[in-house]
């Protein structure tokens, strides 16, 4: 009988993504480990992902909505989820064959551990490429290095379910940045771990990619202004939050005014300079 305390649920959310969601599945079904369970959220998807899905059978779970966006789909997969462990995939990416395995050996070796992540990959247009020193994950308390950028990829973490009952889910009116959101949540009183092994398998450049399309400071702004105002930072924390957000301000109003954008420039540089 599977034990739900050793089973980890995968988390696939997709839309219109048929061209590569086989890639990411059959890299979960080939994992050493078991127990495990596969919930694919198809996010209100036109082209031929279901046709896709059909063929894995009673190998997978399948959960349909309509088009809410990734935070709402990885959100709704996690409340149907029946294992202790939750593994996200997004389903342009990939895992090696022993990611599961490696960080269960490490949740089983730290007890204590809440989250954790594995090193990547990264490959961009076809092609490897290494990740920029800004880019190198930390390990540990990694509140403060995480303000500037994002230092946890959803692919390679896996996290204890019930740190989803305390720190709350992904926020559903983001539509990009809602991991560096739950990251900083999670990070300021929680370590995060790396396995420093490269078993994610990362990919990116091309055209349907989130962060393409929106504007990612804009929701880091809103990120770190919801934190700082829920008054939860020590304050070392929040002085280094109170940072890095005038910063980001004023590198967006700059922006927006490049863009002709006055009215919302006008915004963002009150905003910088009047919070506290």
């Amino acid at each position: 009988m599977i034990q739900k305390t050793d089973m980890v649920s995968v988390i696939i959310p997709t839309f219109n993504r048929a061209w590569t969601l086989e890639r990411a599945i059959d890299s979960v079904l080939a994992q050493d480990y078991t127990p495990i369970e596969i919930i694919v959220i198809d996010d209100g998807s036109t082209d031929e992902t279901q046709e896709v899905l059909a063929g894995y059978k009673d190998e997978i779970r399948i959960l349909v909505q309509e088009n809410k966006g990734v935070s709402a789909a990885r959100n709704l997969g996690i409340q149907e989820s029946q294992g202790h462990f939750i593994a996200l995939l997004d389903s342009d990416d990939a895992w090696e064959k022993n990611k599961l395995s490696c960080q269960m050996d490490f949740f089983q070796s730290n007890p204590g551990a809440m989250i954790c992540q594995t090193e990547e990959i990264w490959i961009r247009k076809g092609k490897r490429v290494n990740p920029k020193k800004k880019h190198k994950k930390p390990s540990g308390m990694i509140f403060e290095p995480s303000l500037k950028l994002c230092l946890v990829s959803p692919s390679a973490v896996m996290i204890r379910k019930q740190l989803f009952d305390q720190k709350g889910m992904f926020n559903e009116a983001f539509p990009v940045c809602e991991d560096y959101d739950l990251w900083l949540r999670i990070s300021h009183d929680t370590p995060v771990y790396l396995i420093d092994i490269p078993l994610t398998v990362k990919t990116g450049g091309h055209g349907d990619q989130l962060s393409a399309s929106h504007s990612q400071d804009k929701y880091r702004i809103q990120s770190i202004l919801n934190l700082i105002e829920s008054n939860v930072l020590s304050p070392d924390q929040a002085q280094a939050a109170l940072k890095v957000f005038k910063e980001k301000c004023r590198i967006f109003a700059g922006g927006c005014l490049k863009r002709g954008r006055e009215k919302e420039s006008a915004y963002y540089l009150t905003l910088a300079d009047c919070t506290r």
